[in-house]
């Protein structure tokens, strides 16, 4: 015989249950940031920084930021803008040990800095992959806000591919943004995924905006890191022109065939530049270089890297409602 359900008896179950999968679910995401922290904490330092003003070192004339050891020998990675200028830089690890820090260089155009402390065998973290980030996965930043040494923060990855504008007015690309509170002191940081990987460097927060935080992307620091080791800087080229994004007309693109929507206007052209030697004119409009699409200033800017220097380059633009091709040789940005 089947007795009728209890409704009771199954509300308390069901509640109950409910109940332990929920705490269940919080230990599981409590578990996997305890976890990242353990394995990334050991390598994050606190940076102290002091200027030099015509009188000498000042006291008391500091900063202070975050940054991360990346390789075992000593090589720590921060934000430019924690130790641009600087006179003396102090890394400080968890254990309260201290060292003098080399600057081995600094881009300020992505706000990357390499450091080096004279110490071997230490705690590195584990450089993960930006381009596998997706919106909605857990992000930790871990830092030292307002010289509150080893803060742990979390919370998720908001957006992917934003720009973002430096001090200098220079843009940054591939910017991850975040909603893991990020506070002054945070800068130079990780920001870290749920398998302990470093994803992104913490440089920047909108003020007064409340969960909006920016960490460069990990794949461009480490390529960015990559040149500052071996060559002291980060080389990229240039063109000599003033540009500004433009659309182009449904009717212009049927004409041409084109798949891009919009180019970059050239308003203008430095005299003696690569462009002007190439014939690039005002008015015309960018539309493709080296083989690549330029939709935008951003699409040009990614493509005028170091290995465009002193190469032939051929250029698409259109010019009086026409196709027309050029060859570009980039110089060396100064």
């Amino acid at each position: 015989m089947i007795h009728p359900l209890n409704t009771k008896a199954s509300a308390r179950y069901t509640n109950s249950d409910k109940g332990r999968k929920d705490t269940s679910l919080l230990d599981a995401y409590s578990q996997a940031v305890i976890a990242a922290v353990d394995t990334v904490g050991p390598a994050v330092v606190s940076i102290e920084v002091q200027h030099k003003d015509w009188l000498g070192i000042v006291p008391g004339n500091g900063a202070s930021g975050s940054g991360f050891v990346f390789t075992p020998d000593g090589f720590v990675l921060t934000n430019s803008h924690v130790i641009h200028e600087a006179k003396s830089i102090e890394v400080i690890f968890a254990d309260g040990k201290r060292y003098s820090a080399d600057l081995i260089g600094e881009d300020p155009e992505t706000d990357l800095a390499v450091l080096r402390v004279q110490a071997r065998n230490l705690k590195a973290v584990k450089l993960g992959d930006s381009s596998r980030l997706q919106p909605g996965q857990i992000a930790i930043a871990i830092g030292n806000p307002f010289g509150f040494q080893h803060t742990v923060t979390a919370g998720v990855i908001s957006a992917l591919g934003r720009s973002l504008h430096t001090g200098s007015g220079k843009l940054m690309e591939d910017i991850i943004q975040t909603d893991a509170a990020l506070n002054p002191g945070n800068s130079g940081g990780p920001l870290v995924n749920s398998a302990g990987e470093v994803v992104g460097v913490n440089t920047a927060i909108i003020q007064p905006a409340q969960g909006i935080a920016f960490a460069v992307a990990v794949n461009t620091a480490r390529f960015i890191a990559g040149q500052l080791i071996t060559e002291g800087r980060v080389r990229r080229a240039h063109i000599g022109i003033v540009g500004q994004n433009v659309p182009i007309p449904g009717r212009l693109r049927h004409k041409l065939d084109l798949s891009i929507e919009a180019g970059v206007l050239v308003s203008d052209v430095m005299y003696g530049s690569p462009a002007a030697e190439a014939g690039l004119q005002r008015g015309d409009i960018l539309i493709g270089m080296g083989g690549k699409t330029i939709d935008g200033i951003d699409a040009l800017v990614r493509l005028l890297t170091a290995e465009r220097i002193g190469a032939i380059v051929p250029t698409v633009v259109i010019r009086q409602e026409t196709k027309t091709y050029l060859n570009i040789v980039p110089r060396e940005e100064e």
